[in-house]
């Protein structure tokens, strides 16, 4: 039997019934062909899930019978794709992608190289967009988790909002920023770089511990300017080498956020 998934983003952990968007409903009846009687694993995107019947499959309201509420085990870590946009198509790809890979945010970023531009209502739907392939990505690999799509920014609006780390005398880092990362990478061609090993064991012997708040920064094809680099390095990035050989920038956000992520989930 097929293993049907639903996204219900505004329902309460407690719930007995679900009623599906029509949006919702219309793809899990018409498209993935879900029956009366047919169970269903509905998740809101926050780590919650709920075993459910399908009671009743009409395309404008489909209702699902809660059997049991079972949330996800808490993330141990959390990864932000800071990602260049790419030409054409290869951002959805990227968001299919990190989702199944289980990054927590992701940034669209216009750079210096970036061939891309976007903005006002272009913007907006590119975002939803993504938003909609991340629900896809989530349902069809089981991730109860769907990544935040940020807006779209500059990669001088990222680094803006960053102030430099800084430790109190309890040994809590602080700062102002809004989306705090214990470790900051930046994907680098340049010279001058680490490995990933590197700065990880060099965080966790300083830290006593892995990072639990990660951000990785990809560029586009032709990578970040030097300009870029040193504001990137300046703000506190690690700029960390991906190996000899150059890889498209779609191969290097994955590459870049699978090994972190094998790397944080063995420590």
């Amino acid at each position: 039997m097929p293993d049907f998934r639903a996204y219900a983003p505004a329902v309460s952990a407690d719930a007995t019934e679900i009623q599906l968007s029509p949006e919702e409903g219309h793809h899990l009846v018409t498209v993935n062909r879900c029956g009366r009687g047919d169970p269903v694993t509905a998740f809101d995107g926050r780590g919650q899930e709920w075993l459910t019947e399908c009671i009743d499959p009409s395309q404008s309201a489909v209702v699902l019978r809660v059997k049991e509420s079972r949330p996800a085990k808490p993330r141990s870590h959390e990864i932000t794709l800071a990602q260049a946009l790419p030409k054409g198509a290869t951002m959805d790809d990227i968001v299919r992608q990190a989702t199944e890979i289980g990054a927590a945010r992701i940034v669209p970023l216009l750079s210096e190289r970036t061939q891309v531009h976007l903005d006002g209502d272009r913007a907006e739907k590119k975002v939803g967009k993504w938003r909609t392939a991340a629900i896809e990505a989530a349902k069809q690999c089981g991730n109860p988790w769907l990544p935040e799509i940020a807006p779209i920014q500059t990669f001088a609006e990222l680094l803006k909002g960053w102030s430099p780390i800084s430790t109190s005398a309890t040994g809590v880092v602080v700062g102002n920023d809004a989306h705090h990362y214990d470790l900051r990478l930046i994907a680098s061609l340049h010279a001058g770089t680490t490995t990933l090993k590197q700065a990880l064991a060099r965080y966790t012997a300083k830290h006593g511990h892995p990072p639990r708040q990660a951000l990785w920064l990809v560029g586009p094809e032709g990578d970040f300017s030097p300009a870029e680099m040193t504001a990137a390095i300046t703000a506190g990035c690690v700029p960390v080498t991906l190996g000899p050989l150059v890889l498209r920038s779609d191969t290097a956000a994955v590459y870049a956020l699978s090994i972190l992520s094998h790397e944080l989930q063995s420590g």
